[in-house]
């Protein structure tokens, strides 16, 4: 909880990002007299052997990789039962944000900021170690412009005695999945090349080679179809670095760069040749202590680490800043700021549903909107309960009520609250049929977090949220 103090150390400011796993909180060190990021396991995860092995493992993969391009750990412990890793804090945001912010990436600068992961992960891989959720969610970029890679979560040791999973187990993200690991491969240096290469094509492009409307398709895709065409969606690329792109997204892994550290040379190569001339692009993070976060538009924060998640995660975590809310006055009418963070998809969830997205239902436009995901319907395949929409007030407050507008009405849904990201949630709502606009009513439950829970998709395939806004 905010407010709380872990490990006698470690005061809680704020939550910077939540997924599967974990939830991210901005901290205070008292001891040295820093900001920090803790990430904390999910309390539910706590007596779960396997998922508190995988954390610690965590923790002991990123701590023996000390680079300018990995976010460092500082410290791991546990307090009250709940394992928690300490990292350094990142001011800024992650790559996907800053995607979203720019669009398509000036070459040079997609270049310099591709380098630096290469050059992180070939160090890991050094160290014996594969990433296998690379994502732009999984990359803090600072306001200088340095890159780092975070969210080791479902890091695999290349010494097969302490791999975390068994061959036949699909971890990652599948927008940026390898070949075999969409088919249960096991995983290589060769994995990163193939989702770093992904990576690298969104940046240069505003876009994934390999979108789908769920997991599997887009799986059966990275397995099946070549990549699109760099040139033909970006023909001022130059044809070395279309190349070393179309390479790296070699199917066979033994098509790819031998490794990664050939593949950041080969990055490298392509960057000397952009020279000194043109396009010298200014790269501006916001730091995460700027107003943007005191806005109903603002950036989702990470994957996963996430996510990564990612997941990864993807995501994003490690930055953030505080939102200021509101309760509503003696009448009930005062409007409250909500802010999309992330979705809610508990086990048998795998905790991911579309995070990045999540700011789209409070950005204000009726055009852009957060979605769940094709593969769980009908009435999520009979696998969950549901999936849901994390709102955050800002502050504890009683809504009165909720307002939901989309454009794929008729999916029945329902209110909950609560005093945490990740849950859990009381109901606070009767159930109810959503129209193109549905208020719904709520019982007054005083709560910081709010969630709009999905029970049933109706007659579509996947549900919009568009705007969610609350009083």
């Amino acid at each position: 909880m905010i407010g709380d103090v872990i490990a006698g150390r470690y005061d809680l400011h704020e939550v910077v990002g939540t997924g599967g796993m974990s939830t991210v909180y901005k901290a205070h060190d008292r001891l040295l007299e820093r900001t920090v990021a803790l990430k904390v396991l999910h309390p539910h995860y706590g007596s779960d052997t396997e998922h508190a092995q995988r954390f610690r493992h965590e923790a002991r993969a990123v701590a023996q990789l000390s680079h300018p391009s990995i976010v460092t750990v500082i410290d791991r412990g546990e307090s009250d039962g709940r394992q928690f890793i300490v990292f350094e804090y990142v001011d800024g945001e992650n790559l996907k944000q800053l995607c979203g912010r720019r669009g398509p990436l000036p070459v040079r600068l997609a270049l310099e900021l591709s380098l630096q992961i290469a050059d992180g992960l070939a160090f890991a891989h050094a160290h014996g170690i594969v990433h296998r959720d690379v994502k732009p969610q999984n990359v803090l970029v600072d306001p200088g412009g340095s890159a780092k890679v975070t969210d080791f979560g479902i890091a695999y040791s290349l010494d097969a005695e302490h791999g975390m999973t068994l061959p036949g187990t699909v971890l990652g993200t599948s927008a940026y999945l390898s070949p075999e690991q969409a088919s249960g491969e096991p995983v290589t240096a060769a994995t990163d090349v193939y989702s770093l290469g992904v990576v690298l094509f969104e940046l240069l492009t505003g876009d994934v080679p390999f979108p789908g409307e769920n997991a599997v398709a887009v799986a059966m895709r990275h397995l099946h179809e070549p990549p699109p065409s760099l040139l033909g969606r970006r023909p001022d690329v130059p044809v070395r670095l279309a190349a070393t792109v179309e390479r790296a997204l070699a199917k066979d892994p033994a098509q790819r760069f031998a490794s990664m550290d050939a593949f950041a040379a080969e990055l490298r190569a392509c960057l000397a040749e952009t020279g000194d001339a043109g396009e010298q692009p200014t790269l501006v993070v916001p730091r995460a202590a700027r107003p943007r976060r005191r806005r109903s538009r603002l950036p989702a924060v990470l994957g996963v680490l996430g996510l990564l998640a990612a997941l990864a995660v993807g995501g994003v975590y490690l930055f953030g800043g505080s939102v200021g809310g509101r309760g509503a006055g003696a009448g009930g009418s005062a409007s409250v700021t909500l802010r999309g963070i992330t979705a809610y998809d508990p086990p048998p969830g795998d905790g991911h549903e579309h995070d990045a997205q999540a700011r789209k239902a409070t950005d204000g436009k009726q055009s852009t909107f957060w979605s769940t995901e094709t593969y769980l319907t009908p009435a999520f395949g009979g696998l969950k309960d549901g999936v849901g929409l994390v709102l955050d007030a800002g502050g504890a407050v009683a809504l009165h009520t909720l307002t939901v507008s989309t454009d794929t009405p008729d999916f029945t849904a329902i209110v909950r609250a609560g005093d945490s990201p990740d849950g859990p949630f009381g109901d606070d709502s009767p159930s109810q049929t959503v129209a193109a606009e549905t208020t719904f009513t709520l019982d007054g439950r005083t709560a910081r977090y709010y969630v709009l829970w999905i029970t049933n998709l109706g007659t579509v395939d996947s549900v919009h949220v568009n705007e969610v806004s609350g009083s």
